[in-house]
């Protein structure tokens, strides 16, 4: 028996809540092949801004998804884009953005004359001969490749393609990666990189490349094959390492640079590339079991790849012989992972490409299914599932009675009808997928009853319905014992062990205590000794509340019910030893209520003079300055002697600028300026006016000596 005194009052309920959730989620359905919500999510980070994308680039994304997904409703940016397409082909611009302005008019079909081409094509041609970086390579062979599409009769062949291919291959790595250019820093995206530009180059080759350099990459790309990541469910993906000069690729783009320059390598060379169809499959599982991506770059690169994975159904058999040269994943997804008993729910499978098209004709069959608890013991074996062609699933009807309530592990496996297909696609072998079978369980034969200590006798005891609404009444001291008994049976009539079995006593004032109920066999049952808990129970007689939770994943019927309460005697506490109360838990949830309200007195405003006795002070505060312009008039202010040479009169004219600062200031002082900032600037000013002053009375002094003299 556990006793957990100090618990939240919530906890058993967010133990029943938490357990759910998180063991619903360690069988989380295998990842299926692309959807509407793809397509959803297509429109809404691929939203125009003024009915235009931020770059070219964003463009040629955006209108590739569209295309991949044939998403109806997608924007129309053909008058925004392609006026940025035609100023980016005619002007000279980087590489990069003419390659994105040319992807871009491969699908819009802007209007661009012919001798643009022909002019982009020679002066790529002399870029690709005169670069020593694999980015210009790649993006000068690239743009290439998209002239020879859009305008056939554009010389676009490569004279010197040999040197081409040997200077991308010189900057190969011994693992299958690449360099960027001649430093020693190797990556497995420009591996992607170099793979397209390689492929260009074949292309665009005048003469056929020496077929003993292909197959040096086609070792290249199975070197870089054997370097691959991989999880434990079977998905395989690359990872970059940062590469210095160069913005640090994420496991999507990298891996997905990979595919595109794979796929298009094998699509223009001949033979079969060598690549494990689980590999191939791995790749499928890791763009599937990404989801939906939040961003837009991420979004294209899954989409993209997933399309290429599949481009391979388009070329499956010329003139009876297979031509694949890179198997095509076949994926198998359940629409749900948990199925409930008492619902009589059917398993249904379904197998489609990653695009979601369908499937070569195959059977599903189910090879074993075992328990978690008992994985040598099979409960299911070697059962073919049905085909339904109306709805594509593959469908087990009825689970078989050795099949209970619990979690167990189906392993299927897809035989495909023709058996030349194992050629072409890559089932994966066995598929192990967690299933959740729920049901009702049954609650009987609960009893409560209170004990004598000495004798084990029973004092009282009542039968329990706890599929109803039964409350018992109970009363007993510290010198007697409290007993709680139930059973649990599943739908198949055996004995059910819970996860969560939890007996709460709950006193008056909201100390409570957790019990864990134990089972003996088929029976759980717990036993209270109240004599041994009086200090557990800190010395505190009165009501306590009695409680049950009983709660398990594959449980349909998990509650938390009253049972009653019990009025308990307990001893007072020593003097001496007894122990002290805790604080009582604090309820998280309530920091985030409604806050005491703040009363806030402000002091009475002090007793101002009257409005006449104020008037009156601030003329007495004017009177000098009054009684100062009468003495200037009264004297006779007059500027005779003003200095006329430019240096005294500057410092004249300074000085009595001075004068005026301050007046100012004091203004200011009065209005806004507090008593720091007003010292501070006066102590400047004084100091100019100190030594401009000094300067005109100088002057001044020297002026009326010369007047005396003569």
């Amino acid at each position: 028996m556990l006793l957990l005194p100090r618990m939240s009052s919530n906890l058993a309920r967010l133990l029943l809540l938490l357990l759910f959730a998180f063991s619903i989620c360690d069988a989380v359905a295998l990842p299926g092949p692309i959807s509407d919500r793809h397509r959803s999510a297509a429109l809404e980070l691929f939203a125009p801004q003024h009915g235009s994308f931020a770059s070219l680039e964003e463009s040629y994304e955006a209108l590739r998804i569209f295309e991949i997904l044939a998403v109806r409703e997608k924007p129309d940016v053909r008058a925004t884009t392609c006026p940025k397409v035609l100023e980016n082909l005619v002007s000279s611009t980087p590489l990069k953005d003419l390659f994105y302005a040319l992807k871009v008019n491969g699908i819009l079909k802007c209007k661009v004359n012919g001798d643009i081409f022909k002019d982009i094509a020679s002066r790529l041609k002399a870029t690709v001969k005169d670069s020593k970086t694999l980015v210009d390579l790649y993006y000068s062979i690239g743009s290439l490749l998209l002239i020879k599409d859009q305008a056939s009769d554009v010389d676009v062949l490569l004279a010197d393609a040999d040197g081409t291919f040997h200077s991308i291959k010189a900057l190969s790595q011994s693992d299958g990666k690449w360099r960027y250019t001649d430093k020693p820093e190797s990556s497995t995206y420009a591996a992607g990189l170099a793979l397209e530009a390689l492929a260009g180059v074949i292309t665009l080759a005048s003469s056929e490349i020496d077929q003993s350099k292909v197959n040096l990459v086609k070792n290249d790309i199975l070197k870089l094959f054997d370097s691959i990541e991989k999880y434990d469910d079977g998905t395989f993906y690359f990872d970059e390492k940062l590469v210095g000069g160069h913005e640090h690729q994420g496991s999507i783009s990298t891996t997905s640079s990979v595919v595109r320059g794979v796929f298009a390598f094998a699509a223009v060379t001949s033979g079969k590339i060598n690549l494990p169809g689980d590999k191939i499959l791995g790749l499928a599982k890791f763009f599937l079991g990404i989801g939906i991506p939040g961003d837009a770059k991420d979004l294209f690169n899954q989409i993209e790849s997933l399309a290429l994975l599949e481009s391979n159904r388009q070329v499956v058999f010329q003139e009876q012989h297979i031509v694949v040269k890179i198997s095509i994943p076949l994926i198998l997804s359940l629409p749900a992972s948990v199925y409930s008993l008492s619902n009589k729910d059917q398993l249904k499978v379904r197998v489609n490409t990653v695009l979601g098209s369908a499937a070569p004709p195959l059977t599903v069959k189910l090879v074993r299914a075992f328990s978690t608890v008992a994985k040598d013991s099979a409960v299911i074996q070697n059962k073919d599932l049905k085909y339904d062609q109306n709805s594509g699933h593959h469908v087990l009807d009825v689970l078989p009675d050795k099949v209970d309530v619990g979690i167990y592990v189906f392993v299927f496996e897809m035989v495909l009808h023709d058996a030349d297909g194992e050629k072409v696609y890559a089932t994966g072998g066995q598929i192990h997928v967690p299933i959740y079978v729920t049901g009702i369980v049954k609650v009987s034969n609960a009893e409560i009853a209170v004990l004598d200590n000495d004798l084990g006798s029973i004092e009282t005891q009542k039968t329990l319905d706890l599929a109803g609404n039964d409350i018992v009444s109970l009363s007993a001291n510290h010198l007697q014992k409290f007993r709680f008994s139930f059973q649990l049976t599943t739908p198949r009539g055996h004995a059910f062990m819970p996860h969560q079995a939890f007996l709460k006593l709950k006193h008056e004032t909201k100390y409570e205590h957790i019990f864990v109920v134990g089972n003996a066999g088929k029976k759980f049952e717990i036993v209270l000794d109240f004599l041994g808990l009086v200090e557990k129970f800190y010395y505190l007689s009165g009501r306590y509340d009695i409680e049950l939770t009983v709660g398990d994943a594959v449980m349909e019927n998990s509650f938390l019910r009253p049972l009653g309460h019990l009025e308990l005697d307990l001893p007072e506490a020593p003097t001496s030893k007894a122990p002290r109360l805790p604080p009582l838990a604090v309820d998280p949830y309530t920091r985030y209520g409604p806050k005491a309200e703040i009363t806030h007195l402000f002091r009475t405003p002090e007793k101002r003079p009257p409005t006449q006795l104020s008037l009156i002070f601030l003329s007495l505060t004017l009177l000098p300055l009054i009684g100062f312009l009468v003495g200037l008039l009264r004297l006779g202010v007059n500027l005779r002697n003003f200095p006329s040479s430019a240096a005294p009169a500057t410092y004249a004219i300074l000085f009595h600028l001075g004068i005026a600062a301050v007046l100012v200031l004091y203004v200011l002082f009065w209005l806004k300026l507090d008593l720091f900032t007003t010292l501070k600037t006066t102590a400047l000013l004084g100091v100019f006016l100190l030594f401009v002053g000094h300067r005109i009375l100088s002057h001044l002094a020297t002026a009326s000596a010369k007047l005396k003299s003569a």
